[in-house]
């Protein structure tokens, strides 16, 4: 039996072609996870000397993380759906209040980092505390993406 929790968001997914299902992949997501635990691993660096680039690969490592998940369901987000596919994806299955709440605090991470990424006059600059915010929210969903795999409760989205 599949993770119910979010069901009907992930089919609604999957039917606007945003996600698509695939060969579940324990292998794609523990080369997922590496990846997300490297870029945690050199932003943690460069929090200082480069904090746009340190949140920016923060975000990548949450993502991966998150996509992680979606790997060992058969789900992977389409071009059309891409990172946003993927954030909700989580955030419907697995954010709880007083819990894993942390999946809900993807999107605002992705905005903060898009806003990096394609400045305007009015984006804020980075500095060394938002650089270490993302860190810490990175961090928190890999944790989270961890214990949710070792709980051994997520199958095959069906």
């Amino acid at each position: 039996m599949s993770w119910q929790r979010g069901h009907a968001e992930v089919e609604r997914l999957i039917a606007d072609g945003e996600l698509q299902q695939v060969a579940p992949s324990a292998e794609v997501a523990s080369r997922l996870l590496a990846d997300a635990d490297a870029h945690i691993r050199l932003a943690s660096k460069g929090t200082s000397d480069d904090p746009a680039g340190a949140l920016q690969l923060s975000y990548d490592a949450a993502r991966k993380a998150a996509a992680a998940l979606l790997a060992v369901q058969g789900l992977r987000a389409t071009t059309r759906g891409g990172h946003i596919a993927v954030i909700d994806t989580v955030r419907a299955q697995f954010n709880e209040r007083g819990g894993m709440e942390v999946f809900g605090r993807l999107h605002a991470m992705r905005r903060r980092r898009n806003r990096t990424e394609y400045p305007d006059e009015d984006s804020p600059g980075v500095d060394e505390h938002d650089a270490q915010q993302a860190l810490y929210t990175a961090q928190a969903v890999i944790d989270a993406t961890k214990q949710l795999l070792d709980s051994g409760r997520l199958d095959v989205f069906e």
